[in-house]
């Protein structure tokens, strides 16, 4: 899943866990569903943040971004 999927899903299991109708183990499912899609969503946040950082400026004012590993 993209990042945005992931926000997505997160942001319809917490909809669905602020309902007042939702029954206990529904609820345990969910909150498990929600810490697997938080974890992807944060790698993701975490990856983009490295290559931010290797974001280089040029003597001549360019840029460019080596890779991770580089």
């Amino acid at each position: 899943m993209t990042f945005e999927e992931n926000l997505q899903r997160l942001e319809a299991i917490v909809r669905e866990l602020e309902r007042s109708d939702v029954d206990l183990e529904r609820a345990l499912t969910l909150f498990e569903e929600g810490i697997t899609h938080l974890r992807s969503a944060s790698g993701a946040l975490r990856h983009v943040d490295a290559r931010v950082q290797q974001l280089v400026e040029a003597a001549d004012g360019s840029f460019s971004v080596s890779e991770l590993g580089s």
